[in-house]
């Protein structure tokens, strides 16, 4: 990411109003003004709670809102008062694209619904990212990273391992429906460019997660009638797992037969390079259990700066296990400047998260850091004509 304002991106020239909170769909919004966009956030006045939780220095002001906020405008208004409605209607009548993360029933009661605003701005499109599809029975459900976790069959997977469901120490399903919001929206943008028209969009974060899991272990299942169980085996191995060295933990992935024959010669046990049961990949699958449990009992021979020269040497993928905290030292990252320490006009030195692909004709670069709440709320309103007598009224 530059921070060269000169550069063009590859969404200047858009306009996204953004509605969402926690994180979903602000990670996916900052994403689109990283490009370029001219993204406004609209939000309550005072801010978010989630947003204002320790540490941070300021109010509103924390960690995810630095990273998921910046180059971003806020207008803070009240939707329910006349004043904020007007606003927020002269907003849309100037966007590309609406996104929010509101349930249907709340975005009707504001009149901000598909149709609503579709019948009035046909070029409009408008994204809805909720728990679940609008015309499936759990359409009006609360959903949360966790409940979605649950429901999508991502904690079932860690109990296939590990004997008890568990949730992703990430949020998962947040994440992955970003990604896919970003999509939704570059896809509707390549329509509304080569027709003029908008587009409803809807994002549902329970069946996103299912087609998410299912890549790799949908397995027998796939065939109608199945021909076996769900799962991937090799993932579901409880011996799939950081393998502890004689001074820490590594990943130790031999994949190919060269890597296994070099590995298996390393370790002293050059039989196994023919035995029947680890000879060829498919031999490898059926029998992970067995390899891996093979790899623990050896990994802690060596040393990690023993393993990652060794590794290296044969081509056989692995690394140190590294905790987060470690990140901001590691050499790659930082030869490759991913987390540069910037300076916020309110918030001092932080440390920022920069857009981890490279373009070379469009790059993604830094506008402005995060705003605070409601920050360009008399900018954004008097571009869009609002008066000084305007501008008092609002709620």
């Amino acid at each position: 990411m530059t921070t060269d304002q000169e550069t063009p991106g590859a969404l200047d020239g858009v306009r996204v109003i953004d509605l969402t909170t926690v994180l979903m769909g602000p990670l996916a919004t900052r994403m689109l003004a990283d490009h370029g966009a001219d993204v406004i956030r609209v939000e309550a006045i005072g801010g978010e709670a989630f947003l204002d939780s320790a540490p941070r220095r300021n109010p509103n002001m924390n960690a995810m809102a630095l990273n998921a906020h910046r180059n971003k405008r806020s207008v803070a208004l009240d939707l329910k008062s006349d004043s904020g409605a007007a606003a927020m209607a002269d907003l849309l009548a100037s966007a590309d694209v609406f996104v929010s993360n509101m349930r249907a029933a709340a975005l009707e009661r504001l009149g901000l619904g598909a149709e609503t605003l579709r019948a009035r701005h046909p070029g409009l499109i408008h994204l809805v990212a909720n728990g679940y599809g609008s015309t499936g029975p759990y359409a009006d459900r609360a959903a949360y990273d966790d409940a979605i976790q649950a429901v999508s069959g991502l904690a079932a997977l860690t109990g296939r391992v590990t004997g008890e469901p568990g949730y992703s120490p990430a949020v998962m399903a947040d994440k992955v429906c970003s990604l896919h919001i970003v999509q939704a929206v570059m896809a509707g943008l390549l329509h509304q460019r080569s027709t003029g028209a908008g587009q409803a969009i809807e994002v549902p974060m329970f069946e996103t997660l299912v087609a998410f899991n299912i890549v790799e272990h949908h397995g027998g299942q796939i065939f109608e009638p199945p021909l076996g169980d769900v799962g991937y085996p090799r993932t579901l191995n409880p011996y799939r797992k950081p393998y502890r060295c004689s001074d820490g933990y590594a990943c130790l992935l031999p994949y190919t037969d060269a890597n296994w024959q070099a590995f298996f010669g390393f370790v002293d046990r050059p039989e196994l390079a023919t035995d029947p049961r680890f000879a060829a990949h498919t031999d490898r699958i059926a029998n992970s259990s067995e390899l891996y449990a093979i790899v623990e009992e050896v990994a802690v021979q060596h040393s990690v700066d023993d393993w990652m020269d060794f590794c290296n040497e044969n081509s056989i993928p692995a690394n140190p296990v590294l905790d987060l905290n470690q990140m901001a030292d590691d050499e790659h990252l930082r030869a490759v400047d991913m987390m540069p320490i910037l300076e916020h006009p309110t918030e001092g030195a932080y440390r920022a998260v920069r857009d981890a692909i490279s373009y070379d004709a469009t790059p993604t670069r830094l506008r402005r850091h995060a705003p605070t709440a409601g920050q360009h709320t008399v900018e954004v309103l008097t571009e869009l004509g609002w008066t000084t007598e305007q501008l008092a009224g609002l709620a």
